[in-house]
């Protein structure tokens, strides 16, 4: 007898650090009707991220470079827990081309900035906010988009704009900005999930 019922859509978010992005996204999938939060996946042991998860009874994997850039181990643990997209969500580590390559057009990440303004290497987090104020740039955002085998070059799915004062810090700069990601973030996957499965 088949299930009436098919499986959820398995995302599993990639952290570096505080995983306050990742928190609005695990909340916005909570109790979702075909799109669930099933792995968080982070290259620092003591990522706040990983704590995100344990509050959450969400998996969690650590990795080491080792095996994200030399080895299928990576890829293996998320075809045992049978992922189908991945979220990057502070994820400072360029992904490798055997992982692009196994998940298609389904690996998400959002930059804090208005690509392809301040992306590239290096260009993350404070980084790119002090870059922004450096510039005298009138308006700032944030940017959905997809992974390629380069930093901040995968095709862009949305971005969201903030005006900026001359009086603002790189600090107000990154407060604006995060307050877009956490409100458009999640609901850009969402859509983004949807549109690919045709609902």
């Amino acid at each position: 007898m088949t299930s009436s019922n098919p499986r959820k859509i398995r995302l599993a978010i990639f952290g570096s650090g505080g995983g306050s992005n990742a928190e609005a996204i695990i909340q916005h999938f909570k109790g979702h009707s075909d799109i669930e939060v099933a792995l968080i996946v982070s290259n620092r042991k003591n990522a706040f991220i990983l704590e995100r998860a344990k509050n959450h009874n969400i998996p969690r994997l650590k990795i080491n470079r080792t095996a994200f850039y030399e080895e299928e181990e990576v890829i293996l643990q998320l075809q045992s827990l049978r992922i189908d997209w991945i979220i990057l969500a502070g994820f400072l580590w360029l992904i490798p081309k055997n992982l692009i390559d196994y998940f298609p057009s389904k690996i998400i990440n959002i930059h804090p900035a208005l690509l392809p303004k301040y992306g590239g290497p290096g260009m993350y987090g404070k980084h790119v906010h002090a870059a922004v104020h450096a510039a005298g740039e009138k308006e700032s955002g944030m940017t959905v988009h997809y992974v390629n085998e380069n930093y901040d070059e995968g095709a862009i799915i949305n971005q969201f704009k903030t005006d900026l004062n001359p009086s603002d810090s790189p600090e107000d700069i990154a407060t604006k900005v995060l307050k877009l990601e956490h409100a458009h973030y999640p609901e850009v996957i969402e859509q983004t999930i949807m549109n690919a499965q045709g609902k």
